[in-house]
């Protein structure tokens, strides 16, 4: 194998591959990624049994092609620390050689056969989804699974696929994420009764690997596993195992409910000032609606109180709920500054709703006002 190469294109595929090699297995053959030239375009190929990706790597110069196994961290640096625009690299029996202008490298490598196969996308029914809706849906879903608990179905992203839309829905018991977005069904490929939870892990890496640019993305989701293809890379995950709550039943009608229209900027400003004299054991911030102003006060013993009021579109009954600021926070992160939301609470001991005027929902369930 002989190519010449883009050295910050190869460097950027390489670190989303070398992601998901392990740093410890069993199989030490995993430890390292496959590349597989072919034509002008180089794959990079790793896995670490439970996840498997396959990206394809522009800006390549083919004299030989063929495959190598190169090791991780290495390979990696020569990358990163290279100050060359162009790298030459050239595989035989001997080993890998990297040469740039004034630098060259050797490597040894191991056998391409004794790495395992990684799944290619051959599915005839598939969802089609912009690019630019799944990296929201797993932005605004994935921050609240749970990748600590023993309750593994927590761990990951609920997805479920309808004829003309996808569903994602993220939970760890105390707050849920949901989100929804136009989709098309290629073959009918439906959920049905099958539970598709994606890993957290797998749900991150495909984020990072996509792009806006990437335009449509095809995803089928199988008995165990889920595939993810895009023009540049395709995604093999297995599934999480469990039983999904049944989250439909958080996210009730709730006519008594009263909402306040707010602007994500301002209240996580505020959010942040109440949330300074607050602890890992006292967490909540009080959110007390009235007057037409929102107040958000906090304290804890030995630390300090604090109290920040801004105004909002509220003259009702005054109400006041507790609220983890973390959770509250988490939300607010994912959206634009000047984004506006609704907010519905319905009583101090029921759960705070927050939705979005594009399909987005967050429920995060309230602390007791006692700390």
């Amino acid at each position: 194998m002989k190519i010449t190469c883009d050295r910050e294109k190869l460097l950027a595929g390489f670190q989303i591959a070398a992601s998901v090699a392990p740093s410890r297995s069993p199989k030490a053959i995993l430890q390292n990624v496959k590349l597989e030239i072919d034509q002008q375009v180089a794959t990079l190929m790793a896995t670490d049994m439970e996840v498997g990706i396959r990206n394809e790597v522009a800006g390549v110069t083919v004299e030989v092609g063929g495959t190598a196994i190169v090791p991780v961290g290495r390979f990696g640096s020569i990358l990163r620390e290279s100050t060359d625009s162009t790298l030459q690299i050239q595989v035989d029996s001997q080993g890998a050689m990297i040469r740039g202008e004034r630098a060259e490298f050797k490597l040894p490598v191991e056998n391409p056969d004794e790495f395992p196969d990684i799944a290619v996308f051959s599915e005839q029914q598939y969802h089609d989804v912009p690019a630019r809706l799944l990296k929201e849906l797993i932005r605004r879903t994935v921050f609240a699974t749970d990748t600590e608990s023993s309750r593994y179905a927590l761990g990951g992203v609920h997805l479920e696929f309808e004829l003309d839309k996808v569903i994602a829905v993220g939970t760890d018991g105390r707050r849920l994420a949901k989100m929804e977005g136009p989709a098309q069904s290629i073959g009918e490929h439906q959920s049905g009764d099958a539970t598709t939870i994606v890993p957290t892990r797998s749900m991150l890496l495909i984020d990072r690997a996509l792009s806006d640019d990437d335009g449509e993305v095809q995803l089928a989701a199988r008995t165990n596993d889920i595939l993810v293809k895009s023009p540049r890379f395709t995604i093999y995950s297995r599934l999480v195992e469990g039983r999904f709550p049944r989250w439909r039943d958080v996210l009730p009608g709730r006519k008594e409910a009263i909402r306040i229209p707010i602007t994500v900027a301002p209240l996580y400003t505020a959010l942040r000032q109440a949330a300074i004299v607050a602890s890992e054991e006292s967490r909540g911030i009080d959110f007390s609606f009235g007057d037409g102003s929102l107040v958000l006060a906090g304290s804890t013993a030995d630390v300090g109180s604090a109290r920040v009021e801004f105004p909002v579109a509220y003259d009702g009954s005054p109400v006041t709920v507790t609220l983890d600021h973390r959770f509250v926070g988490d939300f607010l992160r994912v959206l634009d500054p000047e984004k506006n939301f609704t907010m519905e609470i319905e009583n101090p001991e029921s759960a705070a709703l927050f939705t979005t005027d594009d399909h987005y929902e967050y429920v995060v369930m309230p602390l007791s006002r006692e700390r």
